[in-house]
């Protein structure tokens, strides 16, 4: 039973909470030069963000463009007129906007 107690409490000691597991979604979008924008995404702890979701919305929020995450991380589409923004969306607490105005080349 001693033993038991002591492999259980080291487990724990090597980890502390739930956040050891965490990761932070980044996405950096840039433009191209060519009428288009390319967006990379992934994690912090070096995960991959193929197949996520990935939007652009004008300024009122209106959606111009859906799609995913391709299978290296990137979303490349035509560059908007006018205002917009770029959502990558990696689920509830895992969101990222990025303005146009962000977006150079």
């Amino acid at each position: 039973m001693k033993i038991l107690y002591l492999t259980i409490l080291f487990a724990v000691s090597l980890f502390p909470s739930g956040q050891v597991f965490a990761h932070t979604p980044l996405c950096s979008c840039y433009d191209n030069g060519d009428g288009t924008i390319t967006c990379e995404g992934g994690f912090s702890d070096g995960s991959s963000a193929a197949g996520m979701k990935i939007s652009v919305q004008d300024k009122d929020g209106n959606l111009l463009i859906r799609g995913k995450m391709s299978e290296d991380s990137e979303f490349t589409v035509d560059k908007p007129a006018g205002c917009y923004k770029v959502i990558f969306d990696a689920g509830p607490g895992h969101r990222i906007e990025v303005d146009g105005k962000e977006i150079f080349e």
